[in-house]
């Protein structure tokens, strides 16, 4: 098939290219960078259709953020991609018709199900609300756009829509760049869990998914994608110093972290992914069976 991908030269875009193409997919990159085939800022909407004027698609993938690793301290620092998520739907879905596309795969974060505790019982699509609304304004404005990247998809006619709700990404590229370069200046801390656990996944695998999503998934349906057991913040940063051999991270209270506020409700959310519908219709099933022995493989692979 041919495939229109906004965000291809980011870590995942990157990924999923080389998943589509090893499929036999032939894929176009939408995005401003020399590297892409289809050159246009994706909040633009006419530079978007003028770009993609009299080329056809089958499907579009929306994967484009403007998240740079893990340095979010500050919740102003979301709004791009709190762009992207609205606004950047909005015109992908019009390249979509534009161009013929009759199926658009979303990239979506587990977020979307709200910040705070969700208890110990992990989080089903269907079982819990996506794009709770809330009352504090910043967290409104990052829940609701990944709300509204899927409301926009979901009621498009004429265009089946397929979201997937990512843990965090670990694995290469990410885990052996961004967090170990941090972890060596010790700028991550380990903060203490306290019983409080996050859904993760590879990022390879994530890509994995990404290209499932092309050819399967039900139309208006959204899927977790998750390794089978979560893992707290704390002890994921200290699995990966000592999977590298790096100077073992700062332990903090949380509290400490009140001064970067983004980051601290981050590391304040209790939140499980159950991504049994994901196995069961997209054939999709992680590498590991968490974090932890995700990045020791990967460290082992790299020869650290």
């Amino acid at each position: 098939m041919r495939i229109l991908l906004a965000g291809a030269s980011g870590v995942l875009g990157r990924k999923t290219v080389r998943e589509l193409t090893a499929a036999g997919h032939e894929v176009a990159g939408l995005g401003r960078g020399a590297s892409n085939t289809v050159r246009a800022d994706l909040l633009d909407g006419d530079a978007v259709l003028r770009a993609v004027d009299g080329m056809a698609f089958d499907v579009v993938i929306h994967a484009a953020t403007a998240l740079q690793g893990m340095s979010l301290i500050r919740h102003k620092e979301m709004a791009g991609t709190n762009a992207l998520r609205s606004r950047g739907t909005a015109n992908l879905l019009a390249a979509a018709r534009a161009t013929g596309a009759r199926r658009i795969v979303l990239e979506n974060m587990m977020f979307g199900y709200g910040y705070g505790d969700h208890g110990d019982r992990p989080v089903t699509e269907d079982g819990t609300k996506f794009g709770p609304a809330g009352t504090n304004a910043w967290l409104e404005r990052h829940v609701g756009a990944m709300r509204a990247k899927e409301e926009l998809a979901f009621g498009a006619d004429g265009i089946d829509a397929v979201s997937l709700r990512f843990g965090l990404f670990y694995g290469k590229d990410v885990t052996d760049t961004t967090v170990l370069s941090m972890l060596r200046k010790r700028s991550l801390p380990a903060v203490t869990d306290n019983g409080r656990e996050l859904a993760w996944v590879d990022v390879d695998d994530a890509a994995r998914a990404i290209a499932a999503a092309v050819e399967g998934g039900r139309p208006s349906q959204a899927y977790n994608i998750a390794d089978d057991l979560p893992t707290g913040f704390g002890t994921h940063v200290r699995a990966v110093a000592e999977a590298f051999g790096t100077p073992a991270p700062l332990r903090v209270p949380l509290w400490l972290l009140r001064a970067a506020p983004l980051a601290h409700t981050v590391m304040a959310t209790n939140l499980r992914l159950d991504s049994s519908k994901a196995k069961a219709e997209l054939g999709w099933k992680s590498s590991h069976p968490d974090s932890v022995a995700g990045v020791r493989s990967l460290a082992r692979d790299l020869g650290a």
